[in-house]
């Protein structure tokens, strides 16, 4: 059999989601496996919404090594699961399954993901720091959840929508005893010079009809602080353009991507993810 063929012995990882076309985790994941010479297939599979239940019987029937789950899964999928990670349940999601004999567990690597990226690019360390958010949906969420749980010192969470920050910050605060955070419709000029990591997780910015907007102004911000943008497509948004115009140190979105598909692949296979082979997989598949 030529080397890299599909048998009946080759096992099965997949991304699930709707829409799922544009995935670069195939890519990402395929090249970790091939790098490894692991006899493993990562496939995307579209499933919508409807049949989530069916396609999570699926994964134990085929004997699956496990899952990614994207939009918009991520929080119905807990329900067909027999476990959830303490931090994917604080998270209220979950990203990645592993199939264990027949055992689902489902785990949150996005926020783990987040902050790997960040430390590894930038050197930022989240303890006692205070850290701004734009934003309050899952990827907020999950990456508040993980810097209170490495220990932040204070978390603000800017969203248009009140409600959302508080919810957001009221979790923080009854889990995490030591963490301060607090919700806001806008960031003012006081907690501008007084922020260490401003974290951009909305989708402006993002490729398509908002690829001309920014988040926020950064005239006035700690000079010393980090900028971060979860948007990966294009790469430099106009949120980090302005940052590195002002002299900012500037942290890029695609990392987040990379170590979260990374730390899945661990999670699957118990080895070390081949980061840099992942890496160049997704840059040439974003390409």
């Amino acid at each position: 059999m030529a080397k890299g063929a599909i048998t009946g012995m080759t096992r099965v990882a997949a991304i699930l989601g709707h829409p799922v076309g544009h995935s670069i985790s195939p890519a990402m994941q395929n090249a970790a496996f091939k790098k490894l010479g692991m006899d493993v297939v990562y496939v995307p599979f579209e499933v919508a919404p409807a049949d989530l239940g069916a396609a999570l019987k699926a994964v134990r029937a085929f004997g699956m090594i496990g899952v990614n789950i994207t939009i918009p899964h991520k929080v119905a999928v807990m329900r067909h699961l027999d476990k959830v990670d303490k931090a994917a349940r604080l998270i209220g999601a979950v990203n990645t399954i592993v199939n264990r004999g027949g055992v689902l567990t489902g785990y949150n690597t996005d926020g783990e993901g987040y902050l790997k990226s960040l430390s590894d690019e930038t050197g930022f360390s989240p303890k006692g720091k205070t850290a701004l958010i734009l934003g309050s949906g899952g990827a907020a969420r999950s990456i508040a959840v993980t810097l209170a749980m490495k220990g932040v010192g204070r978390i603000v969470i800017a969203n248009r929508t009140i409600t959302k920050a508080r919810a957001l910050t009221a979790l923080i605060n009854k889990n995490f005893k030591g963490v301060a955070a607090m919700p806001c419709c806008s960031a003012d000029a006081d907690m501008l010079r007084n922020v260490d990591l401003v974290v951009n997780t909305t989708s402006l910015g993002m490729k398509g009809k908002f690829v001309k907007q920014s988040p926020l102004f950064l005239a006035g911000v700690n000079p010393k602080a980090v900028i971060s943008d979860i948007v990966y497509n294009p790469e430099m948004t106009v949120f980090l353009k302005d940052a590195k115009r002002r002299g900012l140190k500037i942290h890029k979105g695609l990392g987040m991507l990379i170590y979260q598909g990374a730390l899945g692949f661990g999670l699957w296979t118990g080895k070390a993810a081949p980061v840099a082979i992942m890496a160049r997989a997704a840059k040439k598949a974003l390409r």
